[in-house]
C-alpha cells in the first residue's frame, strides 16, 4: 500500500480528492487501479503523467517498483517550451 498525491487537475478527475491510498506493486498497476477507480485519470495517461517518488521524477518508466512508505505524486505532463 503506498500514498499517492495526484497535483493538479489530476485530483479534480478524482473528485476532488487528492491524497489516495492504493495497493500497487509499481507504476503500471497504480495507473490501472487509478484508471478503474476514476475512469476520468485515464485520457490523462494517455497523455502522459510524470510520477515523483521520493523527489525523483519517472517518465514511460512503468515497471519501476514503490517502494512502501515512499512520498508519490503524480503530476500532469507539462508541454510547450
Amino acid at each position: 500500500m503506498v500514498e499517492v498525491t495526484l497535483w493538479g487537475s489530476l485530483s479534480a478527475v478524482a473528485g476532488g480528492k487528492a491524497k489516495h491510498d492504493i495497493d500497487a506493486k509499481d507504476i503500471r498497476e497504480l495507473f490501472r487501479k487509478l484508471a478503474e477507480q476514476y475512469p476520468g485519470i485515464e485520457p490523462w495517461i494517455d497523455r502522459g503523467i510524470a510520477v515523483a517518488i521520493d523527489g525523483t521524477i519517472y517518465r514511460d518508466t512503468w515497471s519501476k517498483e514503490l517502494p512502501p512508505g515512499a512520498e508519490i505524486f503524480l503530476l500532469p505532463r507539462l508541454a510547450g517550451g
